[in-house]
C-alpha cells in the first residue's frame, strides 16, 4: 500500500517525510521507552558485581557522578527533540548540525552499539534465571568451563527471538508489554529500596572508605574507581529513545523532551537507591560472591530477603531485562529504518520497508535480530571477546553522542543556533542554560569516552590468554569502525544518498524550516536528497 502523499497533517512533512509509521505512543509509553532502555534493574543488577569487585562500596559514587554528566547531554538531547522528534533521533539531529560523513558516522555508531547491546542486554537472564530457578540452567549444571557461557547464549537467543516477533507485529502490543513491565520495574525498584532500607545493618562511613582497593594500582583508589565507574556509565544511557520513537508518538516535540529527562532522573533516583541501600543491608561485604559475576547484587538481595521475597525481586528483575530487550531492539529498528529511508544503508528500500497493515519496519525488525543474535555465538568459546565487543558498543554510543553534542556546541558559539530559517515552535529549550550545559555535555562525554577505550587489562582482557591484541582490541576496534565507517559512506553510500520517493513528502507544509538546509523534494521516482551537507560534503 502506497503512503499517502498528500499534506500531511502528523507534521513529518515538516522534516521531508511522509507519515508510515503508526502513531499511537502516549506519555507513559514514551516515557517507558526511555527507562527501560536504560533499566536499572537490568543494568544495576547485571554490573554490579564489577563495579564492587573493581573499587569496593566506594564505587557507589560514580553513580550521581554519571548522572550529572548524562543529564548535561539529555537536557542539550530534549531541545533537539522539542524540534526534531523523528526516528533515529541521533542520526537525524546530527543530520542538521553537521557534516554528511559526521552525521551519518552517528547513525552508523549508534546502530552497530545498540545491535551489540541488544545481545548483551539478552545475556543478562543468565545471570538471574538459573538463580531464580536451576531448571533454566539447560547446559550442564553451571560448573563446566562453558555451561554458564553457552547457557547464556541460549537463553539470550531465545529472548533476541521472542522481541523480535513482538516489534515486527506492531509498535502497540511492543508499547503495551514495554508500559507493563516498567510499571512493575518502577514498582519494584521502590519496594526493593524499601526491603533493603529496612535490613540496614551499617553507616553510610563505609562509602568513604577504600578498603583496600587501589593497592598495586598506579593511579591508587582513583584509578581503580575511573574502571569502577564503567559499571554506572555502561547503564546511565539510551534515553534518546523516547525521541526515536518520536514518530509514533502522540505531540512528540512536548512529549519526548519530558520523557528524556524524566527517565533519566527517574533511573538515577531509583538505581541510586538500590545500589546504596544494597550495600548497606549486605550481611557481609567481605563476602566473594558479592564481586562474582554469578553472584553480586542478586546474592545480596537473597541473602538478604531470603525465600520468596527474594525471589520475587529477581522475577521482576526478569521481567526487566525482557522489557529492556525490546526497548533496544526497538531503538535499533528505529536507526536502521531512518538511515535507511534517506538511501543510507545497503538495501536500504527493503530495510525501510513498512508493513502497510503493522505500520512498521518489519523487515529492520527481523534483519537487527539476527544480526544480534550472530556475535553471541563469539561468547561460547571466547567470553572475552564477546566482553571486549560489548565494551566497545558503548564506547560507540558515546562517541555518536559526541557527534551530536559537538555540533551543537559549535553552532551555539557561531550563534547559529536555532538553526537559521528554522520556524518550528520547539516543545524545549534551555535558554540562556544552553551553552554551559552544552560546554558540559562536550566534556563529559569526551571524558567518558577516554575512560571507556582506554586499553585496561581489567575491561579488556580479564582472563586468560592474556594477549596484547585483546588489551588494546577496544582502540583498534573503535579505530576500525570509524575508518571503515568513513570510508564506506565516502565512496559508496554519499553518491546516493537522499530520501527514498516512496518515503518522501510530496509538500512541504514548512518549507521555511528547511532554510539553508538545502531540502527539496522530487518526482516519485528520484531519491530525494536529505539535506546540503549529506547530498555534497562541504
Amino acid at each position: 500500500m502506497e503512503p499517502s502523499k498528500s499534506i500531511d497533517s502528523s507534521g513529518m512533512d515538516e522534516f521531508g517525510y511522509t507519515q508510515t509509521l503508526d502513531r499511537s505512543i502516549g506519555k507513559f509509553a514514551s516515557f517507558a521507552a526511555g527507562v527501560s532502555y536504560i533499566s536499572i534493574l537490568t543494568g544495576v543488577f547485571q554490573l554490579f558485581y564489577f563495579g564492587f569487585s573493581m573499587a569496593g562500596p566506594a564505587y557507589a559514587w560514580s553513580w550521581p557522578i554519571v548522572f550529572v554528566g548524562q543529564l548535561m547531554v539529555a537536557l542539550c538531547f530534549a531541545e533537539l527533540a522539542g524540534r526534531y522528534p523523528v526516528a533515529g533521533s541521533v542520526y537525524n539531529w546530527a543530520k542538521r548540525l553537521a557534516s554528511g560523513t559526521s552525521s551519518w558516522l552517528a547513525g552508523w555508531l549508534l546502530l552497530l552499539s545498540s545491535i551489540m547491546a541488544l545481545g548483551s542486554v539478552a545475556l543478562a537472564l543468565q545471570i538471574t534465571l538459573p538463580q531464580l530457578w536451576s531448571g533454566f540452567q539447560f547446559i550442564g549444571d553451571g560448573t563446566g568451563p562453558y555451561d554458564f557461557a553457552m547457557n547464556g547464549v541460549v537463553l539470550a537467543t531465545i529472548m533476541i527471538t521472542i522481541s523480535t516477533l513482538i516489534n515486527a507485529f506492531g509498535v502497540k502490543l511492543m508499547t503495551r508489554i514495554n508500559s507493563i513491565g516498567v510499571f512493575v520495574e518502577l514498582i519494584a525498584a521502590v519496594l526493593l529500596i524499601l526491603a533493603l532500607g529496612w535490613h540496614v545493618v551499617r553507616g553510610p562511613e563505609v562509602f568513604f572508605q577504600t578498603n583496600g582497593f587501589g593497592e598495586g594500582n598506579d593511579l591508587g583508589f582513583f584509578g581503580v574507581f575511573l574502571i569502577g565507574a564503567m559499571a554506572s556509565g555502561y547503564v546511565m544511557y539510551g534515553f534518546d529513545t523516547a525521541s526515536s520513537l518520536g514518530e509514533e508518538t502522540k505531540d512528540p516535540k512536548r512529549t519526548a523532551p519530558k520523557a528524556i529527562l524524566r527517565a533519566v532522573t527517574a533511573s538515577f533516583l531509583l538505581g541510586g537507591g538500590i545500589l546504596l541501600f544494597g550495600i548497606l543491608a549486605a550481611p557481609d561485604l567481605t563476602d566473594p560472591q558479592i564481586g562474582s559475576p554469578d553472584g553480586g547484587l542478586q546474592h545480596i538481595v537473597l541473602s538478604v530477603l531470603g525465600g520468596p521475597f527474594g525471589k520475587a525481586f529477581l522475577a521482576c528483575i526478569v521481567v526487566a531485562v525482557v522489557v529492556c530487550t525490546l526497548a533496544v531492539h526497538a531503538a535499533a529498528i528505529r536507526m536502521m529504518f531512518a538511515m535507511a529511508r534517506d538511501n543510507n544503508l545497503p538495501f536500504s528500500r527493503q530495510l525501510s520497508k513498512v508493513d502497510p497493515v503493522r505500520r512498521t519496519p518489519t523487515v529492520a525488525a527481523i534483519v537487527i535480530g539476527v544480526l544480534a543474535i550472530l556475535p553471541l555465538l563469539v561468547n561460547v568459546t571466547q567470553p572475552a571477546i564477546f566482553t571486549i565487543l560489548s565494551s566497545i558498543s558503548i564506547v560507540l554510543i558515546y562517541l555518536s553522542y559526541l557527534l551530536v553534542t559537538v555540533p551543537l556546541l559549535r553552532k551555539r558559539l557561531a550563534r547559529k543556533w536555532p538553526l537559521v530559517g528554522d520556524g518550528s515552535e520547539p516543545g524545549f529549550r534551555m535558554g540562556k542554560w544552553g551553552l554551559p550545559v552544552n560546554i558540559l555535555a562536550v566534556l563529559w562525554g569526551a571524558a567518558m569516552t577516554i575512560n571507556l577505550v582506554w586499553p585496561r587489562p581489567e575491561i579488556y582482557n580479564s582472563v586468560p590468554p592474556f594477549e596484547w591484541y585483546l588489551q588494546w582490541g577496544g582502540v583498534m576496534f573503535v579505530a576500525a569502525v570509524i575508518i571503515g565507517g568513513t570510508l564506506l559512506y565516502r565512496l559508496k553510500i554519499r553518491h546516493h544518498t537522499g530520501v527514498l520517493a516512496e518515503h518522501a513528502a510530496a509538500v512541504a507544509a514548512h518549507p521555511s524550516s528547511h532554510a539553508g538546509q538545502g531540502e527539496r523534494l522530487g518526482s516519485a521516482h528520484e531519491a530525494v536528497p536529505v539535506n546540503a551537507a549529506m547530498a555534497t560534503e562541504s
